[in-house]
């Protein structure tokens, strides 16, 4: 039951399978009216359990700046905070605990259908402090009763990518580890197709470092499904709904869609550019009267649809080399082409594409950070220069 004084603050979102789903302040609940399987990532309760009542998603803060004392016992004593949450909402204490600093009032809820097998993703997501690569540098190591700083910081950021899963059929335990495996390469494709950058890397990024998941199959009785990857009708609904709620999630809560992407920016920041480094080192390329001209016009060459074109062109051939298909020895003639492909979009004069190409070929060229970015500047610059010349 939901509490009196919460009632005006509820609102149900529906009913999907056997689960009723509403948002009540800043929690989204998924009440399970018949048994189901959970597997999860939650601290408590986390794991495969077959005896959970109910799973929610909790905005525990605000995404940036805000330290509240409680959330110190998400560490040190999970249980305890788990129990406050249950005894302030009146929820069972078999319950499976998602946290986040996104706003419930930005969850997206995505379902897919096919001969009565039905699956719900309902998501929430922030990736602009924490977005990062599997692989990349970490911040802390684990040690007895507690977390050891390998960084100056040695902190979480914020920003976390939450989703629940629910599946209206019974799945063996084995295909519910599946399910994860599927719902993660979902969110990654949407994350590579929306190109987010790493926060902690050059590279793009795969998920957040806090990302978590609880996925729930009913328990109908019937022969449990065996199969959750990509050959399997659940696999692909499960990648349908799920890249679906987190493509609409980020979108409300970052504003991050695909034409927000169209930006050279965009593009650079995981290289560490940003708007005002760029247009010093690109303006400091050009004469005085350009440069002004630049300076006061930035967004018009950032968002132009055909540098941005040749710009992700340029990042992607870089990428290329970096992971070892393309050959390090062919590195100055290709971004030299690529190069004066920029150039010339950015001037809209591909005439000139064969002298941009001889004038970057004597650039110092190289697939590090900064070299690379000055490189891209340079490119920028030598376009820029030529865009207002009869």
């Amino acid at each position: 039951m939901i509490q009196q004084d919460q009632q005006e603050y509820c609102m149900k979102l529906g009913t999907y399978g056997n689960a009723d789903v509403h948002r009540i302040k800043k929690m989204l609940v998924v009440r399970f009216m018949k048994p189901h399987r959970v597997i999860s990532t939650c601290r408590v309760n986390g794991g495969l359990h077959d005896d959970l009542e109910c799973v929610f998603n909790h905005q525990s803060c605000e995404p940036a700046g805000h330290s509240r004392k409680e959330l110190k016992t998400i560490v040190t004593s999970p249980e305890i905070y788990l129990k406050g949450l249950c005894d302030r909402f009146e929820l069972p204490e078999k319950t499976a605990s998602l946290g986040t600093a996104a706003n419930m009032n930005y969850a997206a809820v995505e379902t897919e259908s096919f001969r009565g097998l039905e699956v719900t993703a309902i998501c929430t997501g922030g990736v602009e402090g924490n977005a990062g690569r599997a692989g990349d540098p970490a911040s802390v190591y684990e040690v007895e009763g507690g977390f050891e700083p390998l960084d100056r910081i040695g902190k979480e950021l914020h920003g976390t990518i939450n989703t629940i899963l629910l599946i209206n059929r019974e799945l063996s335990k084995g295909a519910m580890v599946r399910t994860i495996m599927t719902a993660t390469e979902a969110k990654t494709a949407v994350l590579q197709e929306l190109a987010v950058s790493s926060r902690y890397s050059e590279g793009l990024a795969t998920g957040t470092g806090t990302d978590q998941i609880a996925v729930a199959c009913s328990l109908d009785g019937g022969k449990p499904l065996t199969s959750a990857g990509k050959h399997s009708k659940l696999g692909e609904l499960i990648g349908l709904s799920v890249s679906g709620a987190i493509r609409k999630t980020l979108a409300l809560q970052n504003s991050l869609t695909p034409e927000n992407q169209r930006s050279i920016l965009a593009h650079l920041r995981r290289f560490d550019a940003n708007r005002e480094s760029m247009t010093d080192a690109v303006a400091g390329k050009l004469q005085k009267e350009t440069a002004e001209v630049f300076r006061n016009n930035f967004p018009s060459l950032d968002r132009d649809p055909m540098a941005v074109g040749a710009l992700c062109s340029l990042v992607h051939t870089r990428d290329k080399i970096v992971w070892g298909i393309l050959p390090q020895s062919c590195m100055k003639e290709i971004f030299s082409m690529h190069g004066a492909q920029l150039a010339a979009a950015i001037c809209h004069r591909t005439d000139r594409y064969e002298e941009f190409f001889k004038t970057l070929s004597m650039k110092s060229i190289d697939v590090k950070g900064d070299d690379f970015l000055q490189f891209v500047y340079a490119c920028c610059a030598l376009g820029y220069s030529e865009k207002w010349k009869d």
